[in-house]
C-alpha cells in the first residue's frame, strides 16, 4: 500500500466514502473470485435499493478461514467444553465457519495466562523501545495482509469491502503506529513537597486488562482497545463479539509473528452471558473496557463493582443530533447527513440519527434526501461501488424493521424505503422519515440501522434544547457557514465529539467517548492511555538536602 494511502487512512474522511458510484461496471477486488475460481464480476450484484439486493449468487472471498479456536497463552486451543458455534455470512445467513465457544472455564484459563505473563513474563520488563518495535512490526504485518484481513471482515460483518480495505484496515496499522510512538513517552514526575522529601509520581501498567468488543467495527475496536493496553505494558484477555469473531483471531496470529510474548494477548470467542460475564466479574482481572449497548454496559459495570471493584471504561450507545442551519449549502448538507446516518449500514454508535433541519430549508432538504436515498447502491458488499451491504444478522434485521413499523404507526411520514430488500440475507432499503416528533420511539431509541429521521426546528435555542434532550451524549454534527452559530452550538451541545461541517473523522489522536449514558472514559489519543495506567506516589526522606 502506498504511503499516501496509509496517511489518508488515519481518518474516516467523508470524501473517501461519499463518492457516488460510477455507472460503468468496476472490477472485482483482487481478494475476490467467483465460486468456480475465476476472477471477475457476477452479473446483477450491483443494485439500486429499488431492486432485489444480491440477486445473483454472492461473490466468494478468496481468504481462507483457518483460525477458529481460542488463543490462550500463545496457542490456538479448543474450548474446554469442546463446544463451537456458527458465525454467519450476513449476505445469505449461511455458515462461514464454526468457532470455539469459550465460557467461564476458558476465561479462567486466559486470565491465568495473562496474569502469569504480567507477573512473571518479559512484556512489562522489556524496555519501552523493545515493546514499541513489536507494535511497529505488527503494523507492518497488517499492511502486508491488508486485502485478506479486509475480505475476512467483510465476509463476517457485511460491510463494503472497499470501506474495509481502503479505510478501516489501514486505520488499524495507523493506530498501532500511533501507540508504538507513545510507548517510550509514558513517564512520571518529580514533584516538590513542603519539607525534606523526594517525591516521585509513577505511572505503572494496571495489570490484566479485560476487553469486550462489538460486532459493528470488530477490527477497529480491537485496535482501539489492544493498542493502548499493550503500549502501557499490560496483558490482555479480549472477548470478541459472537457475530464477528474471525478478524481478531486472524490478526492475533500476526501479533505473535511480530514477536509478542505468549500470554500477553489472549482471545476468547463466546457469548456475553457466559464468557463476557465471567470476564467482567473475574477477581483476577484488574480493569475492564467495553464497547456496546448502554444496557449491557450497565451490567458490565455492576459485575465489575460486585467482584473486585475493577475500574471500567465504557463506550456505549448514541442518538446523535445532526443540525442543519438555514445558511447551509443544501446539496452538501444532504450528502453529509446521508453519510452521517447510512455509513456502515447505519450500524454506528455515533450515527447522525436525529437530523434537525431549519424550517426555511426543510422541504427542500427532505426532497433531496429522498432522492439521495433512492440513489444509494445496496448489494453484495464485495462488489466495487456498493455503498450498503446487509445488516449483521436476523436479530438486528428484524429489530430495524420493527422500528420502521413503529415510525409509521406513530405518524411519521415514510418518505423512502421501509422494507427488506430481496428474499436472501439481511438487506434493508435505505429508509427516510420526515415529520418526526421528539416523543416518537424512532426519535428516542438507538435504531442502529439505515433509518434517517428528519426533524424540523425554527430557532437556535430551541434546537439546542431538543438536541440535548436525550439520555445519550456520544456525538453531534453541526452544518453552518456562520462561525458564531458554530461556536454557540459546539459549546452548548452535551456530546463527547462535535463535528462541524464534517462527520465521522476518526484520527488516531482524536479522543472519542460520550457524555451521560453514552459511556465513561475516552478511546484513542493520549487520554486512552490513562485507562491502562495506575498512579503511584513514592515519598523518600532527604537528609541534608542541598535544595528542595
Amino acid at each position: 500500500m502506498a504511503a499516501a494511502t496509509r496517511r489518508a487512512a488515519s481518518s474516516l474522511v467523508s470524501r473517501c466514502l461519499l463518492a457516488r458510484p460510477a455507472a460503468a461496471s468496476p472490477a472485482v477486488p483482487s481478494a475476490l473470485r467467483r465460486p468456480d475460481g475465476t476472477r471477475g464480476l457476477l452479473p446483477g450484484v450491483l443494485q439500486r435499493f429499488g431492486t432485489a439486493a444480491a440477486a445473483e449468487e454472492p461473490i466468494s472471498p478468496s481468504v481462507q478461514v483457518r483460525d477458529t479456536q481460542l488463543l490462550i497463552n500463545g496457542k490456538f486451543v479448543d474450548a474446554a467444553s469442546g463446544k463451537t458455534f456458527p458465525t454467519l455470512d450476513p449476505r445469505t445467513g449461511e455458515v462461514i465457519a464454526r468457532v470455539a465457544e469459550g465460557d467461564a472455564e476458558d476465561i479462567d484459563r486466559a486470565v491465568a495466562a495473562a496474569r502469569k505473563a504480567f507477573d512473571e513474563g518479559p512484556w512489562p520488563r522489556m524496555t519501552a523501545y523493545e515493546r514499541s518495535r513489536i507494535l511497529l512490526r505488527f503494523a507492518d504485518l497488517i499492511d502486508k495482509h491488508n486485502d485478506d484481513i479486509a475480505a475476512l471482515e467483510t465476509w463476517d460483518n457485511g460491510k463494503p469491502y472497499e470501506q474495509a480495505a481502503k479505510i478501516e484496515v489501514p486505520m488499524v496499522s495507523r493506530l498501532m503506529r500511533y501507540y508504538a510512538g507513545w510507548v517510550d513517552k509514558i513517564h512520571g514526575l518529580i514533584v516538590p513537597a513542603d519539607g525534606p522529601h523526594h517525591v516521585q509520581v509513577l505511572h505503572e501498567p494496571i495489570g490484566v486488562a479485560g476487553q469486550i468488543i462489538p460486532w459493528n467495527f470488530p477490527l477497529l475496536m480491537f485496535a482501539w482497545k489492544v493498542g493502548p493496553a499493550l503500549a502501557c505494558g499490560n496483558t490482555v484477555v479480549l472477548k470478541t463479539a459472537e457475530q464477528t469473531p474471525l478478524s481478531a483471531l486472524y490478526v492475533s496470529k500476526l501479533f505473535h509473528e511480530a514477536g509478542l510474548p505468549d500470554g500477553v494477548l489472549n482471545i476468547v470467542s463466546g457469548f456475553g452471558p457466559t464468557a463476557g460475564a465471567a470476564l467482567a466479574s473475574h477477581m483476577d482481572v484488574d480493569k475492564i473496557a467495553f464497547t456496546g449497548s448502554t444496557d449491557t454496559g450497565k451490567i458490565i459495570m455492576e459485575l465489575s463493582a460486585r467482584s473486585n471493584l475493577k475500574p471500567v471504561t465504557l463506550e456505549l450507545g448514541g442518538k446523535s443530533p445532526f443540525i442543519i442551519m438555514d445558511d447551509a449549502d443544501i446539496d452538501h448538507a444532504v450528502e453529509l447527513a446521508h453519510f452521517a446516518l447510512f455509513f456502515n449500514q447505519g450500524q454506528c454508535c455515533c450515527a447522525g440519527s436525529r437530523t434537525f433541519v431549519h424550517e426555511r430549508v426543510y422541504d427542500e432538504f427532505v426532497e433531496k434526501s429522498k432522492a439521495r436515498a433512492a440513489r444509494r447502491v445496496v448489494g453484495d458488499p464485495f462488489r466495487k461501488g456498493v455503498e450498503q451491504g446487509p445488516q449483521i444478522d436476523d436479530e438486528q434485521f428484524n429489530k430495524i424493521l420493527r422500528y420502521i413499523k413503529s415510525g409509521v404507526d406513530s405518524g411519521a411520514t415514510l418518505v423512502s424505503g421501509g422494507e427488506r430488500l430481496g428474499d436472501k440475507g439481511y438487506y434493508i432499503q435505505p429508509t427516510v422519515f420526515s415529520d418526526v416528533q421528539d416523543n416518537m420511539k424512532i426519535a428516542q431509541e438507538e435504531i442502529f440501522g439505515p433509518v434517517q429521521s428528519i426533524f424540523k426546528f425554527n430557532d437556535l435555542n430551541e434546537v439546542i434544547k431538543r438536541a440535548n434532550a436525550s439520555r445519550y451524549g456520544l456525538a453531534a454534527g453541526v452544518f453552518t457557514n456562520n462561525l458564531n452559530t458554530a461556536n454557540t452550538l459546539t459549546r452548548a451541545l452535551r456530546a463527547g465529539t462535535v463535528w462541524v461541517n464534517c462527520f465521522d473523522i476518526f484520527d488516531a489522536a482524536i479522543p472519542f467517548g460520550g457524555y451521560k449514558m453514552s459511556g465513561i472514559g475516552r478511546e484513542k489519543g493520549v487520554d486512552s492511555l490513562k485507562n491502562y495506567l495506575q498512579v503511584k506516589a513514592v515519598v523518600t526522606p532527604i537528609k541534608n538536602a542541598a535544595w528542595l
